[in-house]
């Protein structure tokens, strides 16, 4: 579990944590990545990450342009939504909830028009995918290579 945490946060401490270790976790997640199979395995995962990316951005981007906003709804117009009621609720489409000054909730939602220009413009996984994932796989490594020396 540890080496997945790592692999989505680059940070030993909190992947630690997560993965229900106790105790000095900033310790034990050191130790952990001083292990030549934890290190494997950790590569391992970021490779495989790697290679799913792109169809999981394409899910997302479906989601964005296709999905349902009667959550979204549902929220703006219940006056005290309990925390039963938020876990329930389908929030995908959502990109900012804030109050006004009025105590009026505003919900802005993502551009299902940029997630239908990405879907197409990504179908064959194009450039732009490649270079995101290309950024992503570059800023895992330096965070990999961040927590190793210190």
């Amino acid at each position: 579990m540890f080496c997945g945490y790592y692999a989505s946060t680059g940070d030993a401490e909190h992947s630690a944590e997560l993965a229900g270790y106790r105790g000095d976790r900033k310790l034990k997640g050191d130790r952990l990545l001083c292990d030549e199979a934890i290190l494997d395995e950790i590569d391992r995962q970021l490779q495989l990450r790697r290679r799913t990316l792109p169809r999981l951005a394409a899910v997302g981007y479906q989601r964005l342009a296709f999905g349902g906003i009667s959550d979204a709804l549902r929220l703006l117009f219940t006056n005290e939504p309990t925390p039963e009621l938020l876990d329930g609720m389908d929030m995908f489409m959502i990109s900012e909830i804030k109050r006004n000054r009025d105590g009026m909730l505003e919900i802005k939602f993502f551009d299902r028009l940029k997630a239908l220009d990405k879907l197409g413009s990504g179908a064959d996984e194009g450039a732009d995918m490649r270079g995101l994932l290309n950024a992503i796989g570059r800023q895992a490594e330096a965070a990999g290579g961040e927590n190793e020396d210190g």
